[in-house]
Order: C-alpha cells, then sequence, then structure tokens
C-alpha cells in the first residue's frame, strides 16, 4: 500500500474520531453540568523501511475540555445545587472520588445526599452528608453548610458542608462518564465560588457551533474519500499499464 494512501487512511480515522466526540456534544447539549469535549490530535512518525524517509501521521492525542460555566436555570428545588464559579463537588462514585458539576442530588434511602447516580455528595472533610429522617427543610447557604429543621420548633441543625474543591490549572482532567471527571493528578479546595441553591448548571454547549463543527468535518471526510479514489485509480492504471506493456 502506498504511502499516500496509509496518510489519508490515518486522516479519515481521526475525521471518524472527531465526528463522534462532535455528535457526544450534541447529545449531552442538555445534560445537566455537561462540558464541551474537543478532541486533540498529535504528529507521530511511521518507519517505512531502511531505504526510505519516515512518514509522518497524525492521531488522537487526547482530548481538551471547555470548562466554562453553564446558563443557571432556576428549578426551586431544594436538593438542586449549582456552583456559581470554578470548582466541583466532589463525590464518591464506585471506581472512586469523581468531580462533576451535575447538582441534581436526592436523599437515598439511608439518609445521604447523593447524586443521580447514587454516589455519595462528600462534604469538605471527604465524608458523606446525612440528612435526618424527620427533616422537613433543608437550606444550603452559598458556603455549602447544610442546615435542616424539623418544623417543630426545634432551631436549624448544621449537619454538613458541601465540599466544593478544583484542580490546578496544569493538572490533567480525565472524563469518566457524561458527567464525571478524575483527577490523576488530585485536587484541592476551591475557593471564590458560591453555591446557589434551587438551581442547575446547564450544558455548555452550543448546538449551533457544534452543528456547524459537524458539517465542516463531515465535509473534509468526503473529501478525503475522493482523494482515496482517485489514489486508487491511479494505482489501478499503474498496475494495467504495467500488465499491458
Amino acid at each position: 500500500m502506498s504511502n499516500a494512501i496509509y496518510t489519508m487512511l490515518g486522516r479519515q480515522q481521526g475525521l471518524m474520531q472527531e465526528m463522534q466526540v462532535v455528535a457526544n456534544n450534541l447529545a449531552n447539549s442538555s445534560t445537566t453540568g455537561y462540558k464541551s469535549d474537543r478532541a486533540m490530535f498529535g504528529e507521530f512518525l511511521v518507519a517505512t523501511g531502511s531505504q526510505s524517509s519516515s512518514l509522518s501521521m497524525g492521531g488522537l492525542a487526547g482530548h481538551s475540555f471547555a470548562m466554562a460555566q453553564g446558563a443557571l436555570k432556576i428549578t426551586g428545588g431544594q436538593l438542586d445545587l449549582a456552583i456559581q464559579g470554578d470548582g466541583f463537588f466532589l463525590v464518591d462514585a464506585p471506581q472512586g472520588q469523581r468531580l462533576t458539576r451535575a447538582g441534581n442530588f436526592q436523599i437515598s434511602p439511608d439518609g445521604k445526599l447523593v447524586d443521580a447516580n447514587g454516589s455519595a455528595l462528600l462534604s469538605a472533610g471527604g465524608s458523606p452528608i446525612n440528612i435526618p429522617q424527620n427533616a422537613s427543610q433543608i437550606r444550603i447557604a452559598s458556603d455549602g453548610t447544610v442546615s435542616v429543621s424539623s418544623g417543630d420548633g426545634i432551631p436549624p441543625q448544621d449537619v454538613g458542608q458541601v465540599g466544593v474543591v478544583t484542580v490546578d490549572q496544569e493538572a490533567t482532567l480525565v472524563r469518566d462518564s457524561n458527567s464525571y471527571f478524575s483527577a490523576p493528578d488530585g485536587h484541592k479546595p476551591a475557593e471564590n465560588n458560591e453555591i446557589v441553591q434551587g438551581a442547575l448548571e446547564q450544558s455548555n454547549v452550543s448546538p449551533v457551533l457544534e452543528v456547524a463543527r459537524m458539517i465542516e468535518v463531515q465535509r473534509a471526510y468526503e473529501a478525503g474519500q475522493t482523494l482515496f479514489e482517485r489514489e486508487d485509480q491511479r494505482i489501478g492504471q499503474i498496475i494495467s499499464a504495467i500488465r499491458n506493456g
């Protein structure tokens, strides 16, 4: 197979991977706390033999995420939380501690605050937040302090503080799912943010931009397919000329 075909195959594969990323963004344009994704490609060299130069190829090198805050949607729900500013909620997922911006929480049967996946929301100290069974009203302050009252004249009682964490700017974030990130380099308490009760952060995906990107990738793929077919015809013509010569 010619080097030109190898190069075009690599290009087409990269475009397919980019299309998958764009399609996933569009599919999650209404997912709470979702962050837009972009495929990042890198160059690498492939040996083509001792008698010829190496071949430059491209491949998927990683992902980058647009961490800009999405719009806040007011829901009025006691357990709907949004972070105004930087940072993530910290949850105890089955695979370990994970970071998320999805703040649609609920109370589990055993009284813990959990997210939509059943993972416990962790406090600033790294422990689950337990809500008493007799709690009739839950208030979460801007600093994350959770207080509950039973409505029987007893003053509100603080039961914990929602933890908000962040990562260093140069640290790596890995998407585990559409709502979870892991931080292999660790995390630390976040500053300069506040928690908004009764609101959810919407996805920061722009459907218009994603559709435009999808059309761009599709046209590039079609152009590559045309070049591939022309190269195939060229090689076929050379083989026929040699055979008939």
